[in-house]
């Protein structure tokens, strides 16, 4: 089966491509809205799917939602999910500007059931992206082949499928049932014996490996729980009002603008206000489960900090690892069942991305401030790129904080790019 051509084809429904449906629906023409695709490989939206924990709170304002801060009257709000649910009241209740991540990853299903003109299809996964040519050579739209065997042709592609999981060369030699990801941990955990007397080991010391080691604990009673870093301990989040309005979506004018240097040099100092710290609430909360453990003599959580990990190996169905300590150079041997990594993501683009690239002949994409990759001039078919441009757009681009507004800038600059003639007229896509 076929679909027919259309304006634009989404790579995944994650909250960057449905709010951009959003701003389609509000800010095109519907003409041009009903031609827009949407497709998600898996049958439902989750967000953040590999650590959708039954506890964990969003580290982000309601307020920055798929649409409030482009249009706070919006019906796609989370204030009129909250509503239309409702769960308003309780949620007013709980004096707290912060969602349950299971609260968010709703909020985004529903938006995907609400949109009433762009079209989102489950189950299509993107195999193969692949060009379409004109008579003179030039390239004017895209061929996608999905998972289910059918072909998509658009003028204009958005990939939105966030970076890739980085699993460090150390850890790649392992059987691959003994690591596991963060992006994997929800239903990975699941598949281990939570009776067993197991040992787990966490690498890392941001949010992600603090979430699994306490999750962890208290999943499996019985297991042994360490958590390793390079740091010297976990610390907090380094954030202020201060530096938070870094991830203001007027900033991104500011960054775009500046040199490539300096970009850097803020990027650097930028991480640790994102990826290097944990919540002062769950940090507490470990911290204090441990003061009980020594008080009691009944320790199964434990932090093993400043060491580097030299080798992992398997012996029979046993990870052991060799943690290297900074401070004196000795060398210590750390037997286990499990590794789980809060190792975070690969800092290159998505291969997909990286895959369209090589079909345009260019190493590596640049990015307009509207998120347009430039082409060379053969190439009038449009692609977009949400989430994967930090070193561009600023260390915002990947998270919740400028959604509503970068969806907007992108409509605008596809309105702008359209030619004058008529929108295609292609049939609705077929459910």
């Amino acid at each position: 089966m076929e679909y027919p051509e259309v304006e634009l084809l989404a790579i995944g429904a994650g909250p960057s491509n449905l709010a951009l449906a959003v701003a389609i629906e509000e800010m095109a023409p519907s003409d041009f809205a009903r031609k827009c695709l949407v497709i998600e490989q898996h049958e439902d939206i989750v967000w953040q799917r590999g650590m959708l924990l039954p506890w964990a709170q969003s580290q982000v304002s309601f307020l920055k939602d798929l649409v409030t801060m482009r249009n706070p009257r919006s019906r796609f709000s989370f204030i009129n999910y909250l509503y239309e649910t409702d769960r308003l009241h309780d949620f007013i209740n709980m004096s707290s500007l912060l969602p349950f991540r299971l609260e968010i990853s709703n909020y985004l299903q529903w938006v995907a059931r609400s949109l009433s003109l762009v079209q989102v299809r489950y189950g299509r996964r993107c195999m193969r992206v692949d060009v379409v040519r004109s008579a003179a050579g030039e390239i004017t739209g895209w061929m996608v082949e999905l998972s289910d065997g059918s072909v998509a042709t658009a003028r204009n592609l958005v990939v939105g499928v966030g970076r890739d999981p980085h699993i460090p060369e150390i850890f790649q030699g392992l059987d691959k049932t003994a690591v596991i990801h963060s992006t994997e941990y929800a239903y990975r955990v699941g598949m281990l014996d939570h009776a067993a007397p197991l040992r787990v080991a966490v690498v890392g010391a941001a949010q992600s490996a603090a979430e699994m080691l306490w999750e962890t604990y208290q999943r499996m009673p019985a297991a042994q729980c360490a958590m390793i870093m390079r740091t010297v301990g976990l610390g907090y989040y380094q954030t202020s009002q201060f530096t938070n309005e870094l991830y203001f979506p007027s900033f991104t004018d500011t960054f775009y603008g500046a040199p490539a240097e300096a970009r850097q040099r803020v990027l650097q100092e930028m991480r640790r206000t994102n990826y290097a710290g944990v919540t002062p609430e769950l940090l507490n909360t470990i911290y204090r489960q441990m003061y009980l453990e020594r008080l009691t003599g009944q320790q199964r959580l434990r932090m093993i900090p400043s060491v580097d990990i030299t080798e992992a190996r398997m012996e029979g169905e046993e990870v052991v690892l060799t943690l290297t300590q900074h401070m004196t150079g000795q060398h210590t041997e750390l037997r286990c069942d499990v590794v789980m990594l809060g190792t975070g993501f690969e800092r290159t683009l998505p291969a997909l991305t990286r895959a369209i690239a090589d079909l345009i002949g260019v190493e590596r994409f640049m990015v307009s401030r509207a998120y347009r990759a430039m082409m060379p001039a053969t190439v009038s078919a449009g692609c977009y790129l949400q989430g994967t441009n930090e070193e561009s757009h600023g260390i915002a681009d990947s998270l919740i904080s400028v959604l509503a507004v970068r969806a907007g800038e992108i409509v605008d600059d596809l309105l702008a790019a359209q030619p004058s003639t008529e929108l295609l007229t292609s049939i609705p896509v077929p459910a």
